[in-house]
């Protein structure tokens, strides 16, 4: 497991100096020179320490080799008209954002002549009033201009051009007008499965209100459209934000839904992990590809693979091995995608640091019903005996504790979870953000329990719009009712929790150097083993002194 943290580490960090820092080949020279160091000394002194720092040396100079192929100029013969008028005909690769005054989509284009073999990218904005699919080759026209980085209000800089170029968008058309050439052609699976989702989107407006239908559609596949400026705000402030996006949560969860279906079947372990990455990869194109949902998926297909050949799957290499594999297929992920950082971060409080923090809430409940025998212990001398009730009580002690719980199990998890999640996340969110929410995590501990429950009962109202709309729309709405209930909820907590004084607070620039502390901390309190001792055996190692 070292090995592999040390590899990945390596070559993220080689990953990020190339993308914050301009430089020559110099640093991947000392790097290697590094590796090759601690090679020989491990080959004339095996020792693990010096194996995992060549390793890690290593691959910081293939990340920084990585990234440095990935920092390519703009494509020449599109360079060359740039703020001026110019017209193209291209396909439209991404599904149409839908904005209050306006349209954004993505359209992959050749310049009209003298670039034989040049494609690009290009963002174009569009008015709402013309109606265009994925799939769909149509006529742009408009000023090319590149997109540029910006600041906000607290002075954070945010580099949109990189943000975009992380899609491979290179060039913007801010104003532009467009026209549909073709429709997409029937065998088009982009186009399907775009059609899929608007099917899906147009059953939930036909079985709920707004905006309980655009947050069903948002609690499913990911959409903030609809939900109106208010609504979304609400969201951010009580840090429910991740309900409403696209996230690995979702896709988490349809994993979980699949495999626990799949286990009630006949199928074999092998045609029902084939089954089941099928359908992830169908839900995924549907609800669009972004490095969150990609991250999650690869976790999934690991797991199923390990379920189809039963071997033991451990979450933390997924998570390792998904994020080097990203990283080697787009290294613009680490430093340009913040939400691919925070879902990363999240998984990995979800994984290594919410055990410590259940730890932590059993001792706690052990402690208020033990804590009455400390004083009994004292000055008396330790007999086997002794001992021996001692911690026949201290077990009792547990399981009374679990009994005045109730559904301590549940919440003791739900409780860790959620703690992990927003303690993981938090540097990372202050740093590009600022936003800090005082309301997050009862807000949280109110609706993730709600959410999986949310998300398949907005799926059976999109499904029954989609079946009953047409020929018995009370049907429908009557199968809809229960989502609508759900998501009633949410929006209920979201908007109570964000109306509270002082919920949410914009802090001013979080340095970076304060997010490499905060990390390191967790990563010491995740690792160290002395926050795994158990309230019994510190009890009795106290009771013998």
């Amino acid at each position: 497991m070292g090995l592999f943290i040390a590899i990945t580490a390596g070559f993220a960090s080689g990953i990020f100096f190339r993308s914050v820092f301009v430089f020559g080949w110099q640093p991947m020279l000392f790097s290697l020179l590094l590796a090759t160091l601690f090679g020989v000394a491990a080959f004339l002194k095996p020792r693990l320490l010096y194996s995992v720092g060549a390793a890690f040396c290593l691959c910081v100079a293939l990340g920084m080799l990585r990234a440095n192929v990935a920092d390519s100029p703009l494509p020449k013969t599109f360079a060359t008209q740039l703020h001026h008028k110019v017209s193209y005909k291209g396909v439209v690769v991404s599904d149409p954002d839908m904005r209050d005054a306006n349209q954004r989509m993505s359209v992959r284009v050749h310049p009209p002549a003298g670039g034989a073999g040049e494609t690009t990218k290009i963002l174009v904005v569009v008015p709402r009033t013309t109606l265009v699919a994925v799939g769909d080759t149509v006529s742009i026209t408009g000023v090319l201009t590149v997109p540029e980085p910006f600041s906000d209000n607290g002075g954070r800089t945010f580099r949109y051009d990189k943000y975009l170029e992380r899609d491979g968008v290179r060039f913007i058309m801010n104003f532009a007008s467009i026209r549909v050439l073709d429709s997409a052609p029937w065998y088009s699976v982009p186009a399907g499965l775009a059609r899929a989702k608007h099917a899906f989107l147009n059953g939930l407006a036909a079985t709920l209100p707004e905006p309980y239908a655009s947050l069903a559609g948002g609690v499913v596949i990911g959409g903030k459209s609809g939900l109106g400026n208010d609504l979304q705000q609400a969201f951010i402030i009580s840090g429910l934000v991740q309900i409403i996006v696209l996230s690995g949560y979702n896709v988490m969860i349809v994993a979980e839904w699949i495999m626990a279906a799949l286990a009630l079947t006949p199928l074999s372990r092998r045609w029902g992990a084939a089954a089941a990455a099928f359908t992830i990869v169908i839900f995924i194109g549907i609800a669009g590809i972004s490095a969150t949902a990609v991250r999650a998926a690869l976790m999934a297909f690991i797991a199923l693979f390990a379920r189809a050949t039963g071997r033991t799957y451990a979450a933390g290499r997924a998570l390792l091995f998904a994020v080097v594999l990203m990283l080697l297929w787009n290294p613009l992920y680490l430093v340009y995608d913040p939400g691919f950082g925070l879902s990363v971060v999240a998984t990995a409080g979800l994984i290594w640091l919410a055990p410590k923090i259940e730890q932590m809430l059993e001792r706690l409940a052990e402690l208020r019903h033990i804590k009455k025998f400390s004083d009994a212990r004292r000055g008396k001398s330790i007999s086997g005996g002794v001992l021996q009730g001692t911690t026949k009580e201290i077990d009792g002690a547990r399981n009374k504790a679990d009994g005045a719980f109730g559904y301590v199990s549940f919440w003791k998890n739900a409780i860790a979870t959620t703690l992990a999640a927003q303690i993981a996340v938090l540097p990372l969110l202050l740093y590009d953000t600022g936003n800090l929410s005082l309301v997050s995590v009862p807000a949280n501990l109110l609706t993730m329990p709600i959410v999986p429950l949310a998300m398949g009962l907005s799926a059976l109202a999109g499904i029954a719009g989609m079946l009953f709309a047409a020929i018995a729309p009370l049907v429908g709405i009557l199968l809809a009712y229960p989502a609508y209930l759900a998501n009633a909820y949410l929006i209920y907590v979201a908007q109570k929790a964000a109306e509270l004084p002082f919920a949410a607070f914009t802090l001013p620039l979080f340095p970076f150097w304060l997010v490499l502390i905060s990390y390191a901390a967790l990563i010491f309190i995740a690792s160290s083993k002395r926050f795994s001792t158990t309230v019994q055996l510190r009890f009795a190692k106290n009771a013998s002194t």
